[in-house]
């Protein structure tokens, strides 16, 4: 009865305080009759406003009362209106005139320096002032995003995009919305980068479950730091117009001065030096006297280096929220990109009030950056015409009604069984190349069953082999995403006529991870798994080199895991394991027949009959935990998501092979621990990622070479990048029973050195310098140094390689991304 009661007064409070309000709506245009796009309107002395649409048009709720309200948008003169609000809506159509930008006291003599350097450099050095002039704050914003597309071709990749076109409800000829989203936040802020945002409210047009991509947080940009880090847009962090090192960077023109609300305002353009530098171009507006920023008004281009997109726009606008503290009131980003023929466009636009400066903040909430609850998407039509600060267009508001309709649909029962009858369809093709895929959408069921192709399988212990598998998952916990998941494997060797079979399986219990597997199969001595099963054919049927060792284990594996907290995993297993040597039964090939296969022991390569270890059985308990010392995370209605640290990841391994359990013929204890970290940031000169491990065995009573500690080596010209791999070190021969140290490290420096050169500054390419060391008791001192580009996610190294100043090998390297 309290929550019924408490929910009317809530519903009557807020139907008195709608009541209550006016709507001051008009357009905003040019001198010409243009509209003036997502112009800003203010209420002087306060932070509450809003924005224009993209036609001009606005909507601004107000109480009753006396204001002045100031309309404003960059490159034009303020206007501003004294206004009287009754309780009837009202209507205010402006008129905003180009800025005059005159050169007042100011002389340029031939061949003197541009005025602008002068504000420029005044400006710099109140950077760090205005950077840390803010501790803390609060504020509310709403956030729009649309994405539209331009042009599409009919057809993508066998697809019809005609087809895909009507599920997204765009028009005829492919162009129309494909993203319409709005949101309401409130955020929180503390020194230096902490930020908490909680999304309030959530809109997204076409479907009635789906939550908002929009973050109001990441939509400041704050040119006070020297850089600005756009991961993903940028290889390299982009200078700001006022960084301390800008006059490296930039050339800047004043343009002249304006007065709004009684100070002067330069504007002054900013210019790159060089083409294809992490640089903007355009407009910075910098006041006279603070020498603070009063807006920007900014671009990237491919000359920039940027990726994805052909051109980014951005404006930003600042206000006074407090004494001496000027905060963002507005910041839109608008976009046009290009790929295959398709061709986007679109803007993500911000609007910030309600800025309290310097409250009290507690430390531990900044753990928490966003949070998103189920019930943001439930605000039906009624409410957003209430708070909705920018207006629909005609085409937004087609878009909402018509999408509607299709999310209705797509969320039947009905919609979702013909989806899946579609998807479910059996072709050869997916028998053969890409498997066959069977969901249930309504159920939350997926089937998989492997394709034929990447099944099939050639080693010198098996001959041609098929390892074919299939599996299962359910989702039974929509709220925090909790899955159950089957798999099994069948294989069997058409030349050893072995047959294996195994499953693996794992389920949540609370907050704990239970994982199991068992059966038998062909298992890699090097359990690092250095070389993949296609790279082991291939080698073996083109070259006539098999460079996998295989052996036979029977086994039974259980495993349980969870989140201790926060950054802190943890993990216990145990596994009961039959291990019997596997010979050489098939020396077929395509090519080279006068070339000898080497034997399945990789220490005796021409001697078939001699074994590396006899049978034996082995009880093992593996206990291994890691942190990352961040507890940073993002709740969503799907539930908790852990970030990525900034500081280095620490690991501890511990395992303990025990005698006499399950027949246990094992007795060793390693401990093992290692450090690593990638893309640690160096500004301009690029990233940085590096790995050290470092293990003993403490007791060594009993154990097999399958039981050695192995690395991540690599002896063929293809390889897969990690952060723990070696380039040219053989796959087993350097396995240790003893202690170890190895280390990583790769310098990338995003393109620093080919950005400057003409023909090559184009494909973005990025230099790499790779190092890496190992060190045994019985192989000391062994080093690698690699040189060469990455191009997106393929990468080729020319790798040298040296033991204390013998041994010396080079080799060309190739990570083709996949």
């Amino acid at each position: 009865m309290k929550v019924t009661l408490l929910a009317f007064c809530f519903i009557f409070i807020t139907a008195i305080t709608w009541a209550q309000t006016t709507t001051l709506s008009g357009t905003i245009k040019d001198d010409g009759g243009h509209p003036v796009a997502f112009a800003t309107v203010l209420v002087n002395h306060s932070t509450l406003g809003t924005s224009a649409n993209s036609e001009g048009e606005y909507t601004l709720n107000l109480a009753s009362g006396s204001y002045e309200i100031l309309f404003k948008a960059i490159g034009y003169r303020q206007e501003s209106r004294k206004i009287t609000v009754t309780n009837s809506k009202q209507t205010l159509n402006i008129t905003l005139s180009l800025a005059a930008y005159e050169l007042r006291n100011v002389v340029v003599k031939a061949g003197g320096e541009d005025p602008a350097y002068a504000i420029i450099r005044k400006a710099i050095r109140k950077r760090k002032t205005y950077l840390h002039e803010v501790k803390t704050y609060t504020c509310e914003a709403y956030v729009k995003g649309l994405q539209k597309l331009l042009a599409a071709p009919k057809k993508f990749m066998g697809r019809d995009i005609n087809q895909l076109g009507k599920q997204l409800g765009l028009d005829s000829n492919r162009r129309g919305i494909i993203y319409l989203s709005e949101s309401e936040s409130k955020i929180s802020f503390m020194e230096p980068d902490r930020t908490h945002e909680e999304v309030i409210s959530s809109k997204v047009s076409g479907s009635n479950r789906a939550f908002t991509f929009n973050r109001a947080a990441e939509m400041t940009v704050n040119f006070y730091q020297n850089l600005q880090n756009w991961q993903g847009l940028s290889n390299r962090p982009l200078v700001s117009p006022i960084a301390d090192n800008a006059l490296s960077f930039y050339h800047y023109k004043w343009i002249g001065q304006t007065t709004e609300n009684g100070q002067i305002i330069n504007k002054i353009q900013v210019i790159p030096k060089h083409l294809y530098e992490p640089t903007f171009s355009g407009y910075i507006y910098i006041m006279e006297d603070s020498w603070r920023i009063h807006s920007v008004d900014l671009s990237l281009t491919k000359s920039a280096g940027i990726n994805f997109v052909d051109t980014l726009k951005i404006k930003e606008q600042y206000i006074p929220v407090a004494h001496n503290a000027w905060l963002p009131a507005s910041a839109k980003f608008e976009f046009t990109a290009g790929l295959f023929g398709f061709k986007l466009g679109g803007y993500f636009i911000a609007l910030y009030k309600n800025y309290e400066v310097d409250p009290k903040l507690d430390k531990k909430q900044f753990a928490e950056l966003v949070r998103i609850t189920r019930e943001v998407n439930k605000q039906d039509t009624t409410y957003w015409q209430q708070v909705r600060p920018i207006p629909l267009t005609e085409e937004e508001k087609t878009d909402y009604v018509k999408k509607e309709t299709l999310a209705r649909r797509r969320e039947s029962k009905a919609y979702q069984d013909s989806i899946d009858r579609i998807f479910n369809k059996v072709t050869p093709m997916g028998l053969l190349v890409s498997g066959i895929g069977i969901r249930n959408r309504y159920k939350n069921e997926y089937y998989y069953i492997d394709p034929l192709a990447s099944s099939l399988l050639y080693n010198t212990v098996e001959g041609f082999a098929i390892n074919y598998g299939m599996s299962y998952s359910k989702r039974i916990d929509s709220i925090t995403n909790k899955y159950v998941r089957l798999g099994g494997h069948i294989r069997y060797g058409f030349s050893n006529h072995m047959l294996h079979g195994n499953i693996n399986g794992a389920f949540p219990v609370n907050d704990y991870t239970i994982a199991f597997s068992g059966g038998t199969d062909v298992v890699d001595m090097n359990n690092m798994q250095p070389i993949t099963t296609l790279t082991n054919t291939t080698s073996s049927l083109f070259f006539r080199k098999n460079y996998e060792k295989l052996y036979d284990k029977h086994f039974a594996q259980v495993s349980v895991s969870r989140r201790i907290i926060g950054g802190w995993l943890a993990s216990v297993s145990a596994e009961a394991a039959d291990r019997r040597w596997l010979n050489n039964t098939s020396y077929y090939s395509f090519y080279y027949h006068d070339r000898r296969y080497t034997s399945n022991n990789p220490f005796a390569p021409t001697q078939e009959d001699v074994q590396i270890f006899d049978r034996n059985q082995a009880f093992t308990i593996n206990v291994r935990t890691s942190y990352n010392f961040s507890n940073k995370y993002v709740t969503y209605p799907t539930g908790r998501y852990y970030l990525p640290s900034p500081y280095p990841r620490l690991e501890v391994n511990y395992t303990k092979g025990i005698k006499n359990v399950f027949g246990s013929d094992v007795d060793y204890d390693l401990l093992s621990a290692n450090v690593s970290k990638e893309n640690v940031s160096l500004g301009l000169y690029g990233n940085l990622s590096f790995y050290v491990g470092a293990g003993k065995f403490l007791n060594k009573n009993k154990l097999y070479y399958l039981d050695y500690k192995h690395f991540l080596g690599n002896q063929i010209i293809l390889y897969k990048q990690s952060l723990n791999n070696f380039l040219l070190l053989n796959y087993y021969n350097y396995s240790t029973d003893n202690q170890y140290l190895e280390g990583h490290l790769e310098q990338n420096f995003d393109g620093l050195l080919l950005s400057k050169v003409p023909v090559l500054r184009r494909l973005k390419l990025q230099e790499l310098v790779e190092y890496n060391y190992l060190t045994t008791p019985t192989f000391k001192n062994y080093h690698e140094i690699g040189l060469g580009i990455k191009y997106l996610n393929f990468r080729i190294l020319y790798a040298h390689a040296y033991q204390d100043n013998n041994n010396k090998r080079s080799a060309l390297r190739i990570d083709i991304g996949f």
